[in-house]
């Protein structure tokens, strides 16, 4: 399940697989369900990743 984090008084949500940061809830979760399922990272999902 997607971790909602606060950094900085704003909400991230973290892929709790590979630890990505996302704005957006949604992409988290697609993050985590790639990462679930092929043991690696999209690079389609993760260039909406963040570093807060």
């Amino acid at each position: 399940m997607v971790e909602e984090v606060i950094i900085n008084n704003k909400s991230y949500f973290k892929c709790e697989e590979c630890g990505f940061v996302y704005e957006e809830r949604d992409w988290s979760e697609k993050c985590e369900a790639w990462c679930k399922e092929n043991h690696t990272c999209s690079l389609k999902i993760t260039k909406h990743s963040v570093t807060p």
